[in-house]
């Protein structure tokens, strides 16, 4: 096992830099998930540390040792992806003994290791099947297999469920978390769902446009966003916006109504509240135009906007909750619920 050290890595096609100046220490046997949009340089990050793509700047340690120049092969990590990158022509048995048969250890070494992680993956009556014979479910296993077999000091995961149905998706994000908790090995794990973010890492790095947003464990980012990118990025639905005027703890918003935070300020600030942190009040301060209702069944999702305005706003409630389009309800929030941007920056106030 190893920990991993990032030192102001840069990376860059030509004039063009993808990555600005990455920073950040991964303990020996955290899970930790990079998550951001598409484009956002998750997956070359995820190749650099692999790899597969040269560093064009800073460096890369794994283990307390450099590793920018070594070959993939000579940096002891194992990577699942998102194709599954199985040997079509080869048995199960066959693609998750190949890298040991290459590395070559003795048959029965690889005959022990096999079905070892077959037993853990819960495979072994597929070890004799083609892929084209398993399901996107079993494929998946297999490649979480033929990485446990090398017994790695990483794991590296790049997009592994975005092939699969959602009910699988949730199943196998829990196989997952269970199983590197079980063998303990470092890992980092690459998704666009922030949903998968949050339930798996113990700690999340948020890219945005090849930039650190923030990194930190779920409940951190969830509870103290950084800046209103992972404040919209983190939590579904996500938070809702509203530009306001700050006078110490008292915020006005657009339409003349008020709500309180703990973090004064002063001037022009964006207002942010989540959803589900919005409490329904006949009283309270926060009055939104419903124009549409989404029944989840544990919970009511009323969309509309803030009564007088046109900001968009959502609001959570738990339950079954009926309105009619054009209705009125009114809402009120916790100060420390509220979360406080600066206009400018976008950066969070009081940080």
């Amino acid at each position: 096992m190893a920990d991993i050290t990032l030192t102001d890595l840069t990376k860059s096609y030509g004039p063009t830099e993808v990555l600005h100046h990455i920073e950040g220490d991964i303990n020996d046997g955290e899970f930790i998930v990079i998550v951001g949009p598409s484009g956002c340089g998750k997956s070359t990050l995820l190749r650099m540390v692999a790899g597969l793509e040269t560093v064009t700047s800073g460096e890369i340690q794994i283990g307390g040792k450099r590793v920018n120049e070594l070959e993939p092969s000579a940096r002891d990590i194992a990577m699942v992806f998102q194709n599954y990158a199985l040997y079509p022509h080869m048995s199960v048995r066959e693609n998750m003994a190949y890298g040991l048969k290459i590395r070559k250890l003795s048959k029965d070494e690889i005959n022990r290791r096999v079905e070892e992680a077959a037993d853990i993956l819960e495979i072994r009556q597929y070890l004799d099947r083609k892929p084209r014979q398993l399901s996107g479910g079993q494929r998946q296993r297999v490649a979480m297999g033929r990485a446990i077999v090398r017994d790695p000091q990483v794991f590296l995961f790049d997009e592994p469920l975005s092939n699969l149905d959602a009910k699988l998706r949730v199943q196998m994000r829990l196989e997952i978390r269970k199983l590197q908790q079980r063998l303990g090995v470092t890992s980092i794990y690459v998704t666009h769902d922030q949903v998968e973010a949050m339930t798996l890492g113990d700690r999340l790095m948020v890219l945005n446009g090849g930039y650190v947003e923030q990194f930190g464990t779920p409940i951190e980012l969830y509870d103290r966003p950084a800046s209103v990118f992972v404040a919209g990025f983190i939590g579904s639905p996500a938070m809702n916006f509203i530009p306001a005027q700050a006078t110490g703890g008292t915020i006005s918003l657009p339409a003349g109504a008020q709500v309180n935070s703990v973090t004064e300020a002063k001037g022009d600030v964006l207002l942010g509240m989540r959803p589900e942190h919005l409490t329904p009040d006949e009283n309270g301060p926060v009055s939104i135009d419903v124009e549409m209702v989404e029944q989840l069944g544990a919970n009511t999702l009323l969309h509309g906007t803030l009564s007088g305005t046109n900001h968009e706003m959502v609001a959570s409630v738990a339950g079954h909750v009926a309105a009619d389009s054009g209705a009125q309800r009114r809402f009120s929030i916790s100060p420390d619920l509220v979360h406080l941007f600066d206009t400018q920056t976008e950066k969070r106030l009081n940080p």
